[in-house]
């Protein structure tokens, strides 16, 4: 690849992403960098001032980006966002299924122990992750197959390699994500088009409003155990920092990538390569 190939390769003008949970901390930063590439962004997001929010931003910086509500355990929610996206720009380029979370009431400690976790707040976890990225995949999958290419990235976790004490449903869930990007690759190159490619990203240990009570006290904003013991495993000695996706994001989404599918990257600062010892 020629150097002038390279530099076209992450101009994503004339693109359009759109980012399910767009709105939250780690997406908020894809679209962020999307956006300043050339692409035009849709961000999707339940709470739609959150997203018009960060709409908003985006634009006042000379980019473009859509705000839209949506629900992904909605279908139909899906779809008229999925219209809406067509409407306003033709097509969709980029699928980034970051819908997602954990909830206190899922997480195993002292006061809940596993067997008394509420079987509400397990599927909350379990569906949120899991067909919260299946039906945004369904509805904006169908229309890159009429497109004849497209891309969609999905948000595994670090816990889908190592499950993690305490947060059984989303570490599932996410095992179940990196499963269905690998069904999903296989399954839209042979059936449809080998123009359209899925895979994943794993990350490591971020804090974000989902996990903060877990990993800093929130009293003191020290460290809790749990959050030291987890640095203490990270070679790389911290927490990732939102951007620190953005490398392996922009290149799973860009046609550096030509050639890969059915992948889900690491991006861990070293958890998963050490083994404690």
């Amino acid at each position: 690849m020629m150097t002038m190939d390279i530099k076209q390769t992450y101009d994503f003008s004339d693109l359009c992403a759109v980012v399910t949970g767009g709105a939250g901390v780690l997406c908020a930063e894809m679209c962020r960098a999307l956006a300043s590439l050339g692409a035009k962004v849709a961000i999707l997001d339940l709470n739609p001032a959150n997203s018009e929010k960060l709409a908003n931003e985006i634009r006042e910086s000379g980019g473009t980006a859509l705000g839209i509500a949506c629900n992904v355990l909605d279908k139909e929610s899906v779809q008229a966002a999925c219209d809406l996206v067509l409407e306003s720009f033709s097509k969709v380029d980029i699928l980034i299924n970051g819908a997602g979370g954990n909830k206190a009431q899922a997480t195993t400690s002292a006061e809940l122990p596993f067997f008394d976790l509420p079987q509400d707040a397990l599927r909350w976890v379990f569906e949120l992750n899991l067909l919260g990225t299946i039906l945004p995949s369904q509805v904006f999958g169908k229309a890159m197959v009429k497109q004849g290419q497209g891309n969609i990235l999905n948000i595994s976790s670090m816990n889908a390699f190592r499950p993690l004490t305490r947060i059984p449903a989303y570490s599932a869930a996410k095992a179940g994500v990196s499963n269905f990007t690998q069904w999903l690759a296989v399954h839209l190159a042979q059936e449809y088009s080998p123009n359209i490619r899925v895979n994943a990203i794993a990350p490591g240990f971020f804090v974000t409003e989902q996990n903060r009570f877990l990993l800093t006290d929130q009293q003191t904003g020290e460290l809790t155990p749990r959050g030291k013991t987890i640095i203490g495993h990270t070679p790389m000695n911290r927490f990732g920092k939102p951007e620190d996706l953005l490398g392996t994001v922009l290149w799973l989404v860009s046609p550096a990538s030509a050639f890969v599918t059915g992948v889900v990257v690491p991006v861990d600062g070293g958890f998963s390569a050490f083994s404690g010892v």
